[in-house]
């Protein structure tokens, strides 16, 4: 039998049909678990969408191009491992819109960079990079801290990102405004209702250190300290009952 693809070999038409006809089972055997299954992306504990201040940063550091030097992908082996923390999950992405995935890395992976370093350190380290760290190729970004947060249209954002499938609910897009603010107010009486949205770990404070304004600086200090964070890898398992619900 295997010795009579010389038939197919010199028959275009049989050729044609035979590459169809293969092609069709792979494409059938690949597509038809997404018809019943729900979701390909495991449900992992502690994940939530971004809070507005948060969304609002990650935008910076798209619109600043961060991601073009940053990665937030770190692979199944044990050198990336080591140095960066437990490799990356889907679900930690599932609310990303683009995720940030990659393998360029000018400067280091940031997917576990929140809570590694302090508010005035990122701070000083996007002010002057090479203040901190003394090889950084990376450019600064001292406008950030001058420029005032342009809040106008979050919860315009927070209703386009419900119809991709991120879970805001209605209230959430109507407080979306209170919310970006009290998170940058470590005085805002609006806190207990942001974490009660939200989540208790949800960090409250003024994270550029200058509490009369409310800046860019701010909104992506925020988002860089809640990368990796939502996670807890102490108690997580792949295959624990509780991650599959």
């Amino acid at each position: 039998m295997w010795k009579k693809h010389k038939l197919l070999e010199r028959n275009s038409l049989l050729l044609v049909l035979g590459i169809v006809i293969v092609v069709s089972i792979g494409g059938l055997i690949e597509i038809s678990p997404l018809f019943y299954l729900e979701s390909t992306i495991e449900k992992v504990q502690g994940m939530r969408p971004y809070t507005p201040l948060e969304l609002a940063g990650r935008d910076v550091y798209i619109r600043e191009g961060c991601y073009l030097c940053h990665s937030q992908m770190i692979r199944p082996l044990r050198d990336e491992a080591e140095r960066y923390g437990h490799y990356s999950l889907a679900a930690e992405s599932m609310y990303d819109h683009p995720f940030q995935w990659g393998s360029k890395r000018t400067g280091p992976d940031l997917a576990r960079v929140g809570g590694k370093y302090s508010d005035s350190w990122h701070k000083d380290h996007l002010v002057d990079p090479r203040a901190v760290v003394p090889e950084s190729v990376m450019p600064p970004y001292r406008f950030l801290a001058e420029k005032n947060l342009d809040t106008r249209d979050i919860q315009a954002k927070l209703a386009a990102l419900t119809r991709v499938g991120v879970p805001y609910t209605q209230a959430d897009i109507d407080n979306a405004q209170a919310d970006l603010r009290a998170q940058a107010d470590p005085f805002d009486m609006g806190g207990g209702a942001l974490k009660k949205r939200y989540g208790a770990k949800v960090a409250q404070r003024d994270f550029d250190g200058d509490p009369e304004r409310l800046t860019e600086m701010d909104a992506l200090i925020a988002y860089l300290q809640m990368l990796g964070t939502l996670v807890d890898f102490k108690t997580y398992q792949a295959q624990d009952p509780e991650n599959q619900r």
